[in-house]
């Protein structure tokens, strides 16, 4: 028995039997035909019912500011007075560590090599030192 599967068209809205393997939209030419009329009806008349610009309407490219020496002086007041305040009102212990900082922090303990005190010498008897440059563990022998 076989079994039919009936398709709606979209443009009379009748029930039909599909002639084509793939599914159908209209029962026939002349329904697809109407269908594709009306869509280019409607198409033409959007189109005419859009208001016509003018000069006036067509938004212009915005103005661009020249470079300017009083420009350039003001942004130039504008960093120093930042940075001032900046270095006034931060206090020096939350200020960033320099280089310099980091040098005079390894100049006071002492050089390069740190002793690691809480950590037991090896089996050949080496000490653990800690390498503030390259940030690795070393043993030497005790001195």
């Amino acid at each position: 028995m076989k079994e039919t599967k009936y398709y709606t068209c979209k443009y009379c809205f009748k029930e039909f039997e599909p002639k084509r393997r793939r599914i159908q939209k209209y029962c026939s030419n002349s329904c697809r035909s109407s269908a594709y009329q009306q869509r280019k009806a409607i198409q033409n008349n959007t189109k005419d019912n859009l208001p016509k610009l003018t000069d006036s309407d067509v938004p212009q490219a915005p103005h661009k500011e020249k470079i300017s020496v009083a420009g350039v002086g003001n942004a130039a007041l504008g960093v120093i007075a930042v940075n001032t305040a900046k270095s006034i009102l931060t206090p020096l212990k939350n200020r960033p560590a320099t280089k310099g900082d980091i040098d005079l922090i390894i100049e006071k303990l002492g050089g390069r090599y740190h002793l690691v005190s809480n950590m037991p010498p090896n089996i050949h008897g080496e000490y653990p030192y800690y390498d503030m440059q390259q940030g690795i563990l070393v043993y030497f022998k005790a001195p």
